[in-house]
């Protein structure tokens, strides 16, 4: 099953640059055994700063067809690791190609984008910088597949 996280924003060099392709880097590694992978960041940025009607067009433009659309949204559902890894394996072992993560700007999603996923995750009840949550995101998708291939990255 491919991933996929279609983001907001472009990641310069940066610290959270520098994560994210060592996260992407680990998990396409380990991913392969276990039927994952890989995993593949798509950015789009709004140059005009018109706001999330135009960014939900551009992030539209950018999701694959026939996926599992997740949006990353603070009143979604919070998971725990291990609980993240079977939603993952849950998937993957019904069939699914493609999953599909979606991160808005610094304003959220637009609400169309919302209603056309088929799941909805939370990091919690705080709000995170979205650059902040695409690191996030990507050591998540990684610390699924170690729990899933049973290495000792988590810690129970």
């Amino acid at each position: 099953m491919r991933i996929s996280i279609c983001a907001v924003g472009r990641l310069r060099s940066s610290p959270e640059k520098y994560l994210i392709d060592d996260y992407k880097t680990r998990f396409d590694k380990l991913g392969r055994a276990l039927s994952l992978g890989p995993l593949s960041l798509v950015e789009v940025e709004d140059k005009k700063n018109a706001g999330m009607t135009a960014e939900a067009l551009l992030l539209q433009r950018s999701i694959p067809r026939d996926c599992h659309l997740t949006a990353l949204d603070e009143r979604g559902e919070q998971m725990s690791s291990p609980e993240f890894a079977k939603f993952i394996a849950t998937l993957r072992d019904q069939g699914i190609k493609n999953l599909t993560f979606v991160i808005g700007g610094a304003d959220g999603l637009d609400p169309y984008v919302k209603s056309q996923s088929r799941s909805k995750l939370s990091f919690g009840k705080m709000v995170w910088p979205h650059l902040v949550a695409r690191v996030m995101l990507c050591e998540q998708i990684y610390r699924a597949s170690t729990i899933l291939a049973g290495t000792p990255y988590h810690r129970t």
